[in-house]
């Protein structure tokens, strides 16, 4: 984390050992992770324009790789044109967004003008035209120039810091067609492949899908880690009408605004966290893979490798992002443990594994699909059985907080806390809100005692009748959406196939072809993740999956695919995914046939369609029942547009390829000047002994980054790089035959990591009902240093408590504070470091003798050592150069144990120790008191 110190950033070096005690070779960011919590955030305020997205960007990517510190790669991959699969999802997840966003932005402003009526007080609404997120998607302007801005800090960083002095960068913008951690994966299968490669490279991958995790096991790498945000659910959001804390839109009142801050300083901020982030180890997860998977006695050798690919496919079942889940196989029910349990039963029959390096053997996942059929009719008696046990509790449940609860619980900083419970101090939320509830209920609580025949109705006002009136939400039974398919009543499938498909269970040809379609796309995946795409054309033609009953003779279905096929260009593919709302990416005769009654292809784009809850509670859990996109129709109604296209939008519609990246201290960085000074127009192979082994074609680029260039900056906030050194290049993975086959095996010289797991581990169910804590580091003997409750004491004591410092924590030290009469002088080139006593307010907080601390300190002949805070005052002879020789990453002299190991003081904060006896002369004997 880069510390501040008056006002100023002082940068973390990089190129010192990484402080989570191991090195990693490569990180690759799944971009899209990064650009979506940066350009619309949900727990802090929106950038107010596209060049403050781009800074978030670039700090979001400079935070990752203060954690990683990669060695020898650093891959960034935005997200470019999808396959055909993936196109259906996108059009759902964009449709969608569209719509839910216009439906919150007509209940805002019905809410808004409700307060107004009743006399609330509401800030004056800001005329800013809402960020849509839809740009976010291959062939835009906001793509094209997050390309051109992710240039320039890539020249930036390889100029100035030093962590990036022999890293290797490759970018491959929206311009490169696939998806970003299909590119990642991609790259990492072909370079594998290479003679070069090292067998035992620490691979490091950055995003937020929960796929990511069956791509790093599908590479076979022995050391796969993939970091991700830490998830916090329920993050406090300010009210979308008021801008307070503490309440939502649909409960906002219109009150006046407290005061925040002695002088309302802070009317602004909100309380933001800082973004945490987790290591999740693919080495951990493979120990426990193979604990569970390995199965004694079976006719054919047993192989882990293979039985980790048959478990990532039996996880496809259970739902992926190019096929609808199977209506018997939810994740939450426990689906993965009981296909787990089916395969170990069935495997001894089937005479092998399911798969081998991503192609399926139908005949043995016809066997598995057939044993799940057979339980199907229990799984949905259980399914209802359980949800009818979870809403019975949950009844009385309620029931018995209403008997035993008091009549009014006050939230926020009125709330009762359990004693003891001060570990987690809560923020103070809108007390004006809080007395307003207070009064409302007593209101409420003395007219109904006052007259037993009248009742309160939702607006507070008082109706004749007998009794109270209940509200809709105090009801014990909650509306229900209606099943009709009813999977545990007898006849489920009739009822399904006629709901779902408008066709009867009768018609085998049907279900057959439904099938059929769902096998094809099993094995497109499979492929997907272990190969590369198969077709570009494929994708699954229905809404619904088949069930598991349904998986009859399978073992001779085709499961081939075209060869040869080609992917969208990015302007056909926004015109297949996009919502007519925004068509203002595209260009005006495009966007034209989305809105004209007269299109061709206007039924592609509907205002308004349903969705099909298919059994779950929430709309975002549901399926938009969209029509799919007919390529022929759409290619043929493009062509008629496709001359109306500016140069400028003829380039944003042609496909690119990958950049390659070097600084002037790379050994590859002479190379590839040489091949501009001689113009080389033919691709060149790249030694692998310039290139940490990584191999490939490299061909003269026309936008490319030169040396003794000026690097123009986009973003009109940060400055031109005038004294560029970066070069660089356009990039081509490794090319092989079309049926060339990767094997998903580990490759010869890796080695095994170290196992982590200890006999207890197996054991352990939800960490022995402790609260979860993650382990800090790779090491887990690592001792962190940590403050006692008593300490916590002191500091509020001692830390001045008028500040009116915002958020959580506002008792922490703020920054730009430090400094002041006992801040130790700086070496020659040292820069100021925090330090804590700057603000401890000590004539108010220890009381008794002056303490020698605050004295002048007197150096004569055979007087006393100075005490430890002696040392902290000023003075011109006080501190020699030689003493201090080895100083601490804080700037703190260093144990020569210490700096034996570098790597794990690295950002740890130092710790002053007194002895007892120090402690008293130093205080004086009234100090305790």
């Amino acid at each position: 984390q880069a510390k501040e110190c008056n006002g100023v950033k002082v940068p973390i070096d990089t190129s010192k050992p990484n402080p989570n005690e191991v090195e990693f070779d490569n990180l690759y960011l799944d971009m899209n992770g990064i650009i979506h919590p940066c350009t619309h955030p949900e727990d802090k305020p929106a950038p107010k324009n596209e060049d403050e997205m781009m800074v978030a960007i670039f700090e979001y990517i400079d935070r990752i790789f203060n954690i990683v510190r990669p060695r020898r790669l650093l891959y960034m991959a935005i997200d470019g044109v999808a396959p055909r699969a993936k196109m259906n999802q996108q059009r759902s997840r964009r449709f969608r967004a569209s719509k839910e966003g216009m439906e919150a932005a007509e209940e805002k402003q019905k809410i808004r003008q409700e307060i107004l009526a009743k006399g609330g007080f509401l800030p004056p609404e800001e005329v800013k035209e809402r960020f849509d997120s839809n740009c976010i998607t291959p062939g835009t302007e906001f793509m094209d120039n997050l390309a051109k801005c992710l240039r320039y800090y890539i020249a930036d960083r390889l100029n100035s810091d030093p962590g990036w002095k022999n890293l290797t960068v490759i970018l491959s913008d929206a311009s490169a067609p696939g998806e970003g951690e299909h590119k990642i994966m991609d790259y990492i299968r072909r370079q594998r492949a290479q003679p070069n490669h090292d067998p035992n490279t620490h691979h490091c991958l950055c995003g937020a899908d929960a796929d990511l995790i069956m791509l790093g096991l599908a590479t076979h790498e022995p050391n796969f880690t993939i970091i991700r945000e830490e998830f916090k659910p329920n993050k406090p959001r300010p009210c979308a009408l008021c801008n307070q804390m503490g309440h939502e839109v649909k409960d906002c009142q219109g009150l006046p605004r407290e005061k925040q801050g002695k002088h309302d300083q802070f009317a602004d901020t909100l309380p933001v966290a800082e973004q945490e982030f987790i290591f999740i180890r693919l080495c951990v997860l493979r120990e426990y893979l193979e604990r569970e998977l390995t199965m004694a006695s079976l006719p054919f050798t047993f192989d882990f490798e293979r039985s980790v690919d048959d478990w990532v496919f039996m996880c496809f079942f259970v739902g992926n992002d190019f096929l609808p889940h199977l209506p018997s196989l939810e994740i939450r029910e426990g689906a993965i443990d009981r296909l787990v349990n089916i395969y170990k039963n069935v495997v001894h029959k089937t005479g092998g594994y399911l798969t081998e390096s991503g192609f399926v053997n139908l005949q043995r996942v016809q066997m598995i699909m057939l044993a799940v059929g057979e339980v199907e009719d229990s799984i949905f008696k259980k399914r209802k059985d359980d949800d009818d046990n979870f809403k019975r509790r949950q009844k009385e449940k309620r029931k018995k907080l209403k008997r035993d609860q008091p009549s009014f619980i006050p939230g926020g900083q009125f709330s009762p806390q359990a004693l003891g419970n001060r570990s987690s101090p809560q923020a103070i939320c809108n007390p004006r809100q809080a007395a307003f509830e207070m009064r409302m209920h007593e209101r409420q609580s003395s007219t109904t005692s006052a007259s037993p025949n009248t009742s309160l109705t939702p607006d507070a006002s008082t109706s004749l009748g007998g009794g109270i009136k209940r509200k809709c939400e105090d009801s014990d039974s909650e509306p229900e959406p209606e099943d009709n398919i009813r999977l545990w009543e007898t006849g489920w499938k009739q009822r399904y196939y006629k709901n779902k498909f408008d066709v009867d269970a009768s018609d085998e040809k049907f279900r057959r072809k439904v099938v059929q379609s769902y096998v094809e796309g099993l094995c497109w995946v499979l492929r997907y993740y272990y190969q590369g795409c198969a077709s570009w054309n494929w994708y699954y033609p229905f809404h619904y999956a088949p069930f598991a009953s349904d998986f009859e003779g399978i073992a001779d279905m085709p499961s081939d695919f075209e060869k040869g096929s080609k992917p969208f260009k990015p302007l056909e593919q926004l015109m297949g995914v996009f919502p007519a709302a925004s068509g203002n990416f595209l260009p005006p005769t495009w966007r034209k046939l989305m809105t004209d009654p007269e299109s061709s292809i206007i039924d592609f784009y509907p205002e308004d369609f349903a969705i099909d809850l298919n059994g779950k509670k929430y709309a975002w859990q549901g399926v938009a029942l969209l029509p799919f996109v007919d390529e022929r129709r759409l290619r043929a109604a493009l062509e008629e547009v496709y001359p109306d296209l500016t140069p400028e939008e003829s380039r944003r519609n042609s496909l690119g390829g990958d950049v390659l990246f070097v600084g002037k201290h790379h050994p590859l960085c002479d190379f590839i000047v040489e091949q501009y000074k001689t113009k080389n127009t033919e691709p060149v192979d790249i030694p692998p002994e310039l290139c940490h082994g990584i191999q490939g074609k490299l061909t003269l680029n026309n936008n490319a980054v030169l040396p003794d260039q000026v690097v123009e900056s986009p973003v009109p906030m940060l400055r031109d790089l005038t004294q560029n050194s970066a070069v660089s290049i356009s990039f081509k993975d490794p090319q092989f035959a079309e049926d060339f086959v990767f094997k998903a095996t580990v490759l010869p010289g890796a080695k095994k990591p170290a196992p982590v797991l200890k006999p207890g581990d197996w054991e352990k169910t939800n960490n022995d009902g402790r609260p979860w804590r993650p382990q800090l580091g790779f090491n887990r003997d690592r001792k962190p240093v940590h403050l006692d409750q008593s300490a916590f004491r002191t500091l509020g004591h001692t830390m001045p408590r008028d500040r009116g410092m915002p958020g959580m924590y506002p008792n922490a030290v703020p920054l730009g504070a430090y400094g002041g009469p006992y801040a130790r002088p700086l070496l020659g080139g040292q820069q100021q470091i925090p330090k804590l006593l700057s603000n401890l307010r000590l004539q108010e907080s220890w009381r008794g003798p002056t303490p020698l601390f605050q004295q002048t300190p007197q150096r004569t002949a055979g007087a006393a050592p100075l005490l430890a805070w002696n040392r902290m005052l000023p003075s011109p002879n006080q501190f020699q150069p030689a003493q201090y020789q080895g100083l601490g990453p804080m700037g703190y002299p260093q144990r020569p144990e210490d700096r034996m190991d570098r790597g794990r003081q690295v950002g740890t904060p130092s710790v002053l120790l007194l002895s007892k006896a120090s402690f008293w002369s130093g205080c004086g004997e009234g100090a305790w008191h």
